[in-house]
């Protein structure tokens, strides 16, 4: 039985997606939700929809009864996710779970990134676990920037603070559809698979990327990170998440979600999606 959490955020599902158009048996995929109802649709096509709540550690050691594979797609509750993930680590080593995915962040071990901290911390969880495992370490989404692009378009303007750094960025999809690969073939175990895009793009192709398919002019406006959190502050961005964006702008200034790496497409043996293309989608 394959096993995946968060079935009903934006990855876990395209992650159960994916392993139905691999052919595995609906009722050999087990859809862990906090909130079952919303996966009724699953439910509908053969999917077992099981109770999982990972501030509730009650509910986490039964939902895991029968699972070979666990992929735990990381919580998005930033400042509470570690204790969130060793619940769920905990309970799979109770359970004897055969193999545990992890879905961390590209470069966890070394990016100054604010992010990391909890995700190296759940590595070295799983790794003092002793479950045998696979760490994919996600890069950025791309719809981190296509799903907020009405703005930029409107403006002409992209702003930022990640000067002339690169983003090794893929889609939801993509990363997606590497997971149910790992989940479906052989790929060893204790492995850590650094995924990302095939063509990391500046701030600068993206502003032109939206521009080409937009039809209009879109250029980047690259700002010190103070200024650019005091201007996403004036523009009514929550203290958090202005902070949140000027930390991440920083960090691909210092290349730390830029990588070379060919995991992803060696996965998935295709390219990954383009920026272009992922603009497409947004946009038209």
């Amino acid at each position: 039985m394959i096993a995946v959490t968060g079935v009903t955020g934006h990855l876990g599902r395209l992650v159960v997606e994916h392993l139905l158009e691999r052919q595995v048996p609906p009722d050999q995929i087990i859809a862990l939700a906090r909130d079952p109802d919303r996966a009724g649709d699953l439910a509908s096509r053969g999917v077992l929809v099981r109770h999982f709540d990972y501030d509730r550690p009650n509910t986490l050691q039964p939902a895991l009864a029968d699972v070979e594979k666990l992929l735990l797609v990381s919580g998005s509750e930033v400042g509470k996710r570690l204790t969130q993930h060793r619940n769920v680590i905990d309970a799979a080593s109770y359970a004897e779970v055969g193999l545990l995915l992890y879905t961390s962040m590209l470069h966890a071990d070394t990016s100054q990134i604010a992010l990391a901290p909890e995700h190296i911390g759940t590595e070295h969880h799983i790794a003092e676990s002793g479950l045998p495992h696979l760490i994919l370490r996600n890069g950025w989404y791309m719809e981190n920037y296509t799903e907020s692009l009405g703005h930029v378009i409107e403006s002409g303007t992209l702003y930022g603070a990640a000067g002339k750094g690169r983003v090794a960025g893929a889609t939801r999809n993509d990363y997606a559809e590497a997971a149910a690969v790992l989940l479906t073939e052989d790929h060893g175990a204790d492995r850590v698979f650094e995924l990302c895009g095939d063509e990391p793009f500046t701030y600068d192709q993206l502003a032109a990327a939206v521009g080409k398919v937009a039809g209009t002019d879109v250029v980047y406006q690259n700002m010190d990170p103070d200024a650019y959190r005091q201007a996403l502050l004036e523009s009514g961005a929550a203290l958090e998440t202005a902070e949140a964006l000027s930390n991440f702008d920083e960090g691909i200034a210092r290349g730390d979600l830029d990588s070379d790496s060919s995991d992803l497409t060696d996965l998935i043996h295709r390219p990954t999606t383009s920026l272009l293309d992922a603009v497409r989608a947004a946009v038209l």
